[in-house]
């Protein structure tokens, strides 16, 4: 079980959302929470608040009688439950559900404790809200994905629990919880911040490592497929540049290869001596898709892990407005949902996933194409040539699906389209750039699944499965076990699809 406590780390987030942890709420967080509750209720009593006692937005100059504040909260929450389009996944809700809480339990932002204890719950019975992939402009924050959260909150709207979406209250009997006390600007806190895109955030960013860790597996295999010379990712060579990516990369593609019986020492060959020919059979230098492996996934190793920090940052901040400062004894009114952090990240990271796709791409396509590679039939076939057909129905989907990331990896952060009344004047889009960045590393996973299986297909026809380093060989294995070497046309989308979930998970 993982507590809550002063910070959230995202291994700590990771057991949660992917492995199921359970959670837990340390008894100081509740009683930093109640007391910021009980100080804004004493202090907006005879001033004028944000959200409290005034409409929202362009509406914040109209004043909210007392008799009314409890229901301008739900007003709010149920007027902005607006989505549309796709519903975010389940692992996607439960990230944001888990960083609204994270955010929350700062103490800054006036709930009552009873949102803390349900969020607390639906995470740990994965009662999952229904949530829609548009409608957020990332200031403020997530207002109408945020919204749907909260409506579940006050026991409306719609929930996905055992694979079923249901009414909420209905779900709620069962398991036999009750709806959060809506006291004093529940509704506010709760729909004003950055919990999605940030929690969608996260995920991208997990799923970005290990589509890292894939890529380099590839570029090795590929290395020992071709026999490729060892210098270029020397220490030698790497460290002359002082990038901390790239010798990374470097280093990591040394350990990974360091058993390979195939690849090949520079001074064991081409500086023997013995090189007396006038045209060289074998390459002097590989293509760069092999050979410059170390300086195209150096940045892009960088933009994952810099992504990292600032969605930790992200996640263990307050994203509301105004703030509620109980050691101040004062409410401070600004601009922390404003999402252009994890906008620009999101960015970022999408371009960086989209050039480690087009490297997969370029890989792949020295598999497919004989002429370029000189030791493997076209297309990786291992039938009869010209009556069957190996990978080049394959090879179409990569090339489109990349095709697709580069189009999709246009920025939302330079999209901002002013809208409320041009309150929100400038806004971040940073909800609409997680939701895309997450469509670009699913599609590269897509690319990395057929290119996987063209090197497994690849180290079958040259007969390297005992020649390939004991890395190689381990997934190698793995990836035959879904899908052995194959000589006849069969529809290969169920292997594709397969060996995809393998690589995500």
């Amino acid at each position: 079980m993982i507590s809550v406590d002063k910070k959230l780390t995202l291994s700590q987030f990771y057991e949660i959302i992917f492995k199921g942890e359970s959670l837990d709420i340390e008894p100081e967080v509740l009683r930093v929470v109640e007391e910021s509750h009980t100080f804004l209720k004493e202090f907006a009593a005879n001033r004028v608040i944000y959200g409290v006692n005034t409409g929202f937005g362009p509406m914040a100059q109209y004043r909210i009688q007392n008799e009314d504040t409890n229901q301008l909260q739900y007003n709010l929450i149920r007027s902005h439950a607006a989505g549309t389009g796709d519903v975010l996944s389940l692992l996607h809700v439960k990230a944001a559900m888990l960083t609204r809480l994270t955010n929350l339990s700062k103490g800054k932002s006036g709930v009552h404790a009873s949102v803390i204890e349900l969020l607390k719950e639906l995470i740990n019975r994965n009662i999952i809200p229904v949530i829609f992939a548009h409608g957020g402009v990332g200031a403020s924050g997530d207002l109408v994905q945020l919204a749907h959260l909260a409506l579940v909150l006050i026991g409306e709207g719609e929930v996905i629990y055992d694979n079923e979406r249901r009414p909420t209250m209905a779900v709620f009997e069962e398991e036999g919880l009750k709806p959060i006390e809506v006291v004093v600007r529940e509704g506010l806190s709760l729909i004003n911040g950055t919990s999605v895109m940030t929690g969608i955030g996260i995920v991208n960013y997990c799923y970005a490592s290990k589509l890292l860790d894939w890529s380099i597996w590839l570029s090795c295999a590929m290395n020992e497929i071709v026999k490729a010379h060892d210098d270029h990712y020397s220490v030698s060579l790497n460290t002359v540049k002082l990038h901390v990516g790239q010798n990374r990369v470097a280093a990591l593609m040394q350990e990974h290869l360091m058993d390979s019986q195939l690849i090949k020492k520079r001074e064991d060959d081409l500086y023997s001596g013995n090189n007396q020919e006038d045209i060289f059979k074998d390459k002097v230098q590989e293509y760069y898709s092999l050979r410059c492996v170390p300086q195209i996934l150096g940045p892009i190793l960088e933009t994952i892990e810099q992504a990292g920090k600032i969605l930790e940052d992200e996640l263990n901040s307050v994203s509301d407005n105004p703030i509620i400062s109980v050691e101040d004894q004062n409410v401070y009114h600004g601009g922390n949902f404003h999402g252009d952090y994890i906008s620009l990240e999101m960015d970022k990271l999408k371009l960086a996933i989209t050039r480690l796709t087009m490297l997969s791409e370029r890989q792949l396509n020295y598999l497919m194409n004989a002429k370029i590679n000189g030791l493997l039939p076209p297309f990786v076939n291992m039938g009869k040539l010209g009556f069957n057909f190996g990978m080049q129905g394959a090879q179409f989907t990569a090339t489109s699906t990349t095709a697709e990331n580069q189009t999709l990896s246009t920025s939302m952060y330079v999209h901002s389209i002013p809208n409320n009344n041009d309150n929100q004047d400038i806004v971040s889009m940073g909800t609409n750039a997680a939701v895309i960045a997450n469509r670009v590393i699913v599609n590269a996973f897509e690319v990395l699944a057929v290119q996987i299986i063209a090197v497994r297909q690849a180290i079958d026809i040259l007969n390297y499965q005992n020649l390939v380093s004991s890395k190689t060989k381990a997934v190698y294995d793995e990836i035959s076990e879904i899908i052995p070497a194959f000589s006849d046309d069969n529809p290969l989308y169920p292997a594709i699809q397969r060996v995809k979930e393998y690589l995500m998970n």
